[in-house]
């Protein structure tokens, strides 16, 4: 018997154990604000850092590029270099064998000109070399040191500045980029806004579906003692029992959408899946008052947008200088003074220099091309023309917008009102209906019809707050201003800097 006792002691010991690592090993529940989702959103949004990553690469590449135009430093050595042939004298018409050795190194210092797309170069030849020639019975050998030194300059003619264009080309880019990170910045905003108020939605569904639960449990728990006492017919508590179990139901399919509006929040985030999230949320919506002229006139001088058209439409510019330089007559100079010396003894290379200039001017004249190059220009023109009119359609677009966002507001206004009303009255009628079924004069199935309609009021009244306060969002987004606090939003404040890395 004690023995026994013993046992049972033991597993209620083992349960209680269980019971406390498990309350101390599970995962808290973390209480995410909307500010506080926009905080993690900016370092975990995988949008964000895609956009992120395009930046980067944009910025290595102007960094790259502006690096090349810097002075290069270049060793090319060759230690060893040895040929045995047999060649022919055209001199003599005899036949001799030739051996040589060759060591040497080359060392280039090579500076582009931007503001001539040009190139100047400085190239020093060092070397040993041995050369040994044999014709008939004569034997020749020479062994001597040699340095050759020279100055050469490379300049294109008659063409446009490549160094200059492919520069400005990245630049643009850089600039395209940091737009494309600052756009997406606001997009960041007004996608956690939406998947925040989501997973609200979606909790605040749960909560009347519970709510409404409740409600059908106590009329079932008052038709059955009505049933039992003899007072309502028993298709009454079928009814009742048809009516609790859709609420159940209702309940059930709610968590499973309050579930997945949580993951889908989450992954937007970059949270850890695994992390449970309560939504804390303050949905009241105050009435601000928008001017609609500073809007439209404020997103016009502001839109990032815009200058997106226009460095578009640059580009298309750049690729019609590009295009105008197929078969084009062009030339190139080419300018080399150096001075060369050799001497078995190496103190002694430059005994007796020898002077090596050398001037050469090239010119590439195309003849014809059937129609090639201006068919060519014809449709990069054509590309201009499209993004001119890309940019001015934008302009349209914004003007078209900011007038939707703002109807939208003030009909968004005129919503909350009524549902604010219908809520009202829906509360209203499910009391006196609830009453009337409590004495007997409504049946179950009215009484489920008022109380979804309850639910549908109160999930209409909050959908309605929360939609003006995204359209009151989207509308900082669309005029960069923001109403509320009656101040613009700066462009270069959601660019990228050392501070925001």
């Amino acid at each position: 018997m004690k023995k026994s006792k013993f046992k049972q002691f033991q597993k209620t010991i083992l349960l209680v154990a269980f019971l406390a690592t498990g309350i101390f090993t599970a995962p808290a529940q973390e209480a995410l604000t909307l500010a506080k989702a926009l905080s993690i959103a900016e370092t975990g949004s995988p949008d964000l850092q895609q956009s992120l990553l395009n930046l980067e690469r944009y910025q290595k590449s102007l960094e790259a590029q502006r690096a090349a135009l810097k002075s290069r430093f270049s060793l090319e050595v060759n230690p060893a270099n040895y040929s045995k042939q047999r060649r022919f004298d055209n001199r003599f018409s005899e036949w001799y064998t030739n051996e040589n050795f060759e060591s040497n190194t080359l060392f280039t210092i090579s500076q582009p000109i931007l503001p001539t797309d040009g190139t100047i170069s400085l190239t020093n030849e060092f070397g040993w070399s041995s050369s040994k020639s044999t014709l008939a019975a004569d034997k020749s050998e020479s062994k001597v040191f040699f340095n050759n030194l020279y100055l050469n300059l490379n300049q294109p003619l008659f063409t446009y500045n490549r160094l200059k264009l492919e520069l400005k080309q990245l630049e643009l880019n850089l600039e395209n980029a940091n737009i494309s990170y600052a756009i997406q910045r606001l997009n960041l905003e007004k996608n956690v806004t939406q998947y925040f108020y989501n997973v609200y939605m979606a909790q605040m569904n749960l909560s009347i579906a519970k709510e409404e639960l409740a409600n059908t449990q106590k009329s079932y728990d008052i038709i059955v003692n009505k049933v039992n006492a003899g007072l309502a017919a028993k298709e009454e508590q079928y009814q009742a029992e048809l009516n609790l179990s859709t609420a159940k139901s209702t309940v059930q399919n709610n968590e499973v959408n309050f579930e997945n509006a949580k993951d889908q929040l989450k992954l937007y985030l970059g949270m850890d899946l695994y992390q449970d999230i309560m939504i804390l949320a303050d949905i009241s919506a105050n009435p601000v008052k928008v001017d609609l002229d500073l809007a439209i006139q404020n997103g016009l001088d502001s839109r990032m947008e815009l200058r997106q058209r226009e460095i578009d439409v640059e580009n298309s510019q750049f690729n019609l200088i590009e295009t105008k330089a197929l078969n084009e007559f062009k030339g190139e100079m080419n300018l080399r003074f150096g001075i060369t010396g050799d001497n078995k003894d190496f103190g002694n290379i430059y005994e007796n220099p020898t002077k090596s200039p050398s001037v050469g001017v090239s010119f590439n004249i195309p003849i014809f091309d059937w129609g090639e190059k201006k068919a060519r220009i014809a449709a990069a023109e054509a590309s201009i023309r499209s993004q001119e009119l890309n940019l001015s359609e934008e302009k349209k677009q914004i003007i078209v917008d900011i007038r939707q966002v703002y109807r939208n507001l003030q009909n968004q206004l005129t919503q909350i009102d009524i549902a604010k009303q219908n809520e009202r009255n829906a509360q209203l009628t499910y009391e006196i209906n609830l009453e009337r079924y409590e004495n007997g004069d409504l049946t179950g199935m009215d009484l489920n019809l008022y109380q979804t309609q309850l639910s549908e009021k109160k999930i209409s009244y909050s959908q309605a707050l929360i939609n003006y306060k995204i359209e009151l969002l989207n509308l900082k987004i669309q005029s960069l201003f923001d109403f509320e606090r009656g101040e613009k939003i700066l462009p270069n404040e959601l660019y990228l800097t050392q501070d925001k890395k």
